[in-house]
């Protein structure tokens, strides 16, 4: 694996403060997958889920990350995964998206 950026360091510091902080792990599970360690920032977003499976922009960016790498079956897991959790709490925009990114997946 490359460098790990500023950025990335940064988030991890800051994590390390405050390890349960869903915005801080969003982050850099995010800053992770934008740097090309899918591996890690996808363990990052399990764990998340894992904890808080209100998170709903964790299920999309997991769909969304086996998508891109042409894991059709995992991301169609996480995207209904998904969909189920984002009707349960009322954020019928995250569905929406997530039905589409599902419906392109066909």
């Amino acid at each position: 694996m490359a460098e790990k950026s500023p950025k990335r360091l940064k988030l991890e510091e800051s994590l390390r403060d405050d390890p349960s902080d869903p915005f801080l792990r969003y982050g850099l599970a995010m800053q992770c997958l934008r740097e090309g360690d899918a591996d890690e920032g996808r363990e990052r977003l399990k764990a998340l889920v894992a904890d808080r499976p209100d998170e709903v922009a964790a299920y999309q960016q997991l769909g969304q990350s086996y998508a891109e790498s042409e894991e059709f079956a995992e991301a169609s897991e996480w995207l209904r995964a998904g969909i189920a959790r984002a009707r349960a709490t009322g954020d019928a925009h995250a569905a929406a998206e997530m039905e589409g990114l599902l419906e392109s997946l066909d």
